[in-house]
């Protein structure tokens, strides 16, 4: 008996030792932070999060390798309690979809070979990235269908997926799947703070436009009657679609494809048509704004460029403050374009749909360099500096006798009508020039009781920088023009203008703008009789300079008195300070402004959050890229372009009243229905 005790106490204490060896070999240590996730998880292991099961989502949680907001099965509340197990801080932030980026099914782009294999997208790209021509097509094999956890997506008839938001949880299942990156996660911030970059499905008309609006998308969402949708899409890169939908050279338009069959899609008047539903719908569309971050922006400039910059600014969630020369917001929109191209109030209703976003204020009468400069913005305590200034200044013609009574600079003479002052013109008039700036001169001088108003400009109208159809219309209402022909001399009599002398020119070769420089033709002077002389040869952004100084540094300048900036961010040497616009690029478009401004902003977002400054490098497509052989368009059927109504011209003398009256929405479904659609490769055949 005794024995048999001893036997099983020391086996007992052989087996006790065993397992305190065990424990220290096999020793599991259990992270209680972990733990603590794991059980705040809703344990629904639906794999949304791109994880094998909460487990693993609660460990790679408290690694870091992946986001407190990383479950999107628990929603909000779990990620609130998530943050709070961290001890971090939970921001809100728009919600992200699944967004599919290709239009074309199977039966539209041409196949490279028949794909009899697994019906995987995946295993198809690995054979020579799958069986479409279009290397960024969508395969329409149905991958992300099968793994999306939510039952979110569905193959349409067209052979491409079928987003259903309402189960869409944003998880990025089929982003993940997809292997031509297809489809992926958006929202509208997401897509605002985009540039254009290689990969991209950019129809012809995209890549030329420089503010990058997803025009084929918006025409298509018109086609269907889905204006309101059509017009998101469009604020995405315009923020005053009102007035650029009334003022756009349109770009766009010189390179659609259908110039290879009749004339170009309308694309501007469609844009504009979306825009003047919402102005006649008697309420403002909602617009998503991010919450407030507490930062807060100087935005120098009320025009375009600055405008546009606090729009952007305000979505993603930043305050800011706008500081304006004028009386008045709007800059060159409010005081350089004539109101029968932009009715003031249209443009003060589209200004006031950007300053009413809230958080957005407004110092008008303040001018940078006498009521304050970067160092006073900092010592406010503004986190951020935006330089919006437009082109202000004009060039002088260098010509003698241009500082006679009646000489006008093209500038100056649209901003007194911008301000309604009074200006008398005589019966005589000539502009010098051939920009937009002399045409809208010109037009303005006839609508002022002006009996004979003539352009000298010294290129050929096919050099003419002005629009053609503004050329257009100034001819219709009896402009004369003067082409090859350049100022040598004002004459005066008592201190007026009562003539100019000009020389006959001829075209050499091209010069540093790639036009044809103009050659004086000696022995070639006529003098004309005039009471004014307007000269719009070429306007430029003012600075003072001085005002551009802080401790931190001084904003460094181009030798054409331009900011210099980074150009993928529009960032300056000083790393709080960016500009966009006129005082960037020198004078240019509307839409090239609302270019810069949202390249600016979306680099402003960055920096004020602390990530990572500089946007990566993008492709911008200014060239454009064009893949389709124009004979497949050949088997198109001709359809007519529809033309703007208008006022007829014997009713706009003396008057300003609007001149372009909107489409019809029946003018917008047929034109929405001669778009090809296209993307790099193919498009739209019927």
């Amino acid at each position: 008996m005794l024995g048999g005790i001893l036997v099983m106490g020391a086996l007992g204490v052989v087996v006790g030792a065993g397992l305190a060896l065990a424990s220290r070999l096999f020793y599991v240590y259990i992270d209680p932070k972990i733990e603590a996730v794991e059980d705040a998880l809703p344990g629904a292991n639906c794999g949304g999060c791109g994880l094998p099961g909460c487990s693993a989502n609660a460990a790679a949680i408290v690694r870091g390798t992946a986001s407190p907001a990383s479950c999107v099965a628990g929603g909000p509340e779990v990620t609130a309690a998530i943050a709070a197990i961290l001890g971090v801080e939970v921001k809100e932030r728009e919600p992200e979809f699944a967004r599919p980026g290709c239009t074309y099914g199977p039966a539209d782009a041409e196949l490279k070979y028949v794909y009899d294999g697994v019906a995987d997208c995946r295993a198809a790209a690995l054979l020579d990235g799958g069986h479409k021509v279009c290397h960024i097509g969508c395969l329409g094999l149905g991958t992300c269908v099968q793994t999306c956890p939510f039952d979110a997506l569905s193959m349409g008839p067209d052979g491409l997926p079928v987003v259903d938001l309402s189960k869409c949880t944003g998880c990025g299942s089929c982003e993940r799947a997809c292997p031509k990156h297809i489809i992926t996660l958006s929202s509208r911030a997401i897509r605002m703070m985009h540039l254009n970059a290689l990969g991209d499905c950019l129809a012809p008309c995209q890549q030329r436009c420089p503010a990058q609006v997803d025009i084929p998308l918006y025409i298509n969402l018109a086609g269907q009657g889905r204006y309101r949708d059509a017009l998101q899409v469009i604020k995405e890169r315009v923020p005053m679609p009102l007035s650029i939908g009334r003022v756009c050279p349109h770009f766009c338009e010189t390179v659609c494809r259908r110039n290879d069959v009749d004339e170009p899609v309308n694309i501007n008047h469609i844009k504009r048509f979306c825009a003047d539903a919402e102005l006649n719908s008697g309420s403002r569309y909602e617009t998503y704004l991010a919450p407030l971050s507490g930062k807060r922006v100087a935005v120098v400039g009320g025009g375009p460029a600055g405008l546009a910059a606090a729009y952007y600014l305000r979505r993603l969630g930043h305050a800011s403050t706008i500081f304006e020369a004028m009386p008045k917001l709007g800059g060159m929109l409010r005081y350089g374009i004539p109101e029968y191209r932009l009715p003031k109030k249209i443009l003060d209703w589209e200004i006031e749909g950007i300053t009413g976003l809230g958080d957005i204020d407004v110092r008008t009468q303040t001018r940078m360099g006498e009521d304050f400069n970067l160092q006073s913005l900092k010592d406010e305590g503004f986190d951020a500096v935006f330089l919006g200034v437009g082109a202000w200044g004009s060039r002088n013609m260098r010509v003698e006798g241009e500082d006679l009574d009646g000489v006008l600079s093209g500038t100056q003479y649209l901003i007194r009508m911008g301000l309604e002052e009074d200006v008398e013109i005589g019966r005589k008039v000539v502009i010098i020039g051939g920009g937009n700036t002399a045409i809208d001169a010109a037009r303005t001088s006839w609508r002022l009781g002006a009996e004979e108003v003539t352009v000298l400009y010294r290129r050929s109208r096919q050099e003419m920088p002005a629009a053609d159809y503004e050329v257009d219309e100034a001819e219709a209402e009896g402009i004369k023009f003067h082409f090859l022909a350049a100022p040598t001399k004002l004459i005066g009599e008592n201190g007026n203008v009562k003539g100019i002398e000009f020389l006959r020119m001829e075209l050499g070769e091209p010069d540093d703008s790639g036009r044809r420089r103009p050659v004086p033709v000696e022995g070639t002077e006529t003098v004309i009789e005039v009471d004014n002389v307007i000269a719009a040869i070429g306007q430029f952004a003012v600075y003072d300079v001085e005002a551009l100084k802080c401790q931190d540094g001084d904003v460094t300048m181009t030798r054409w008195n331009t900011v210099d900036v980074d150009p993928d961010t529009g960032q300056t040497n000083i790393d709080w300070v960016f500009a966009g616009g006129d005082g960037v690029t020198g004078a240019a478009t509307v839409v090239e402004a609302f270019a810069g401004a949202r390249k600016a902003a979306a680099a402003i977002h960055r920096f004020l959050e602390g990530e990572e400054r500089v946007s990566p490098k993008a492709d911008l497509r200014t060239k454009v890229w064009d893949g389709a052989s124009k004979d497949e368009l050949k088997v198109l059927p001709k359809i007519p372009r529809n033309k703007m109504p208008d006022i007829h011209v014997e009713e706009r003398c003396g008057s300003f009243e609007e001149v372009e009256l909107g489409f019809s929405e029946e003018q917008v479904q047929d034109e929405a229905g001669r778009c090809l659609q296209c993307g790099l490769y193919c498009f739209r055949h019927n």
